[in-house]
């Protein structure tokens, strides 16, 4: 597969893929996870509705996203993002809430406002555990691309598989297995050092 170039042209359409969707879970979950967490009424009007959503399976809207959005990219990309942006967004909310009080009343007894208060302490004691979350859903969101390319994809390493399985070759199903484990070991790695570098003086 290497040789022929088709193992790097599949690699790089599911990073793409998990590129794109994961960035967009994430952008769309931590500053809603960010704001459930530090307003309690934002979570007591939010956090029904996501804790809900997070127990609905992505796969089974397998269904209604090809019917929207057809069987290109979107919605694969689509996919992926409800697969992490449930479980991200409360998680996200949940490293908020764990900021010591003291920190907050500190903060407001030497004048800072809530503005600052969220961009100068909340957040920064937030970060390790946010890039925490993200190690977390970075392994699902692999999961959901690989389903999302078993379904009316002609690319990608989910592709890949479901053509070896057609073929009987198991050599390449393992093969692949082993390039999408040594991916997110890579990008688990990588966000381990991200959290060593932002959160070294919580250590």
């Amino acid at each position: 597969m290497a040789v022929s170039g088709d193992l790097w042209s599949d690699l790089a359409a599911s990073l793409g893929r998990i590129g794109l969707g994961f960035l967009l879970a994430v952008l769309i979950s931590v500053p809603l996870g960010f704001t459930m967490g530090a307003l309690p009424w934002a979570q007591a009007l939010l956090e029904p509705i996501v804790g809900l959503l997070r127990y609905l399976p992505a796969s089974a809207f397998i269904p209604l996203l090809i019917i929207w959005l057809g069987i290109g990219e979107a919605s694969k990309v689509a996919l992926l993002v409800l697969g992490v942006v449930f479980f991200n967004t409360l998680m996200t909310a949940d490293v908020v809430r764990r900021v010591p009080r003291r920190l907050l009343e500190v903060s407001a007894t030497l004048g800072a406002g809530r503005p600052r208060v969220a961009a100068r302490v909340v957040f920064p004691y937030a970060l390790p555990g946010i890039i925490d979350a993200m190690r977390v859903n970075a392994a699902a969101a692999w999961n959901f691309v690989v389903v999302a390319e078993l379904i009316a994809a002609t690319s990608g390493l989910g592709y890949r598989i479901t053509r070896a399985q057609r073929f009987l070759q198991t050599d390449r199903i393992f093969a692949i297995l082993v390039v999408i484990g040594l991916i997110g070991l890579t990008i688990d790695v990588t966000l381990r050092l991200l959290r060593a570098r932002v959160g070294r003086w919580s250590a």
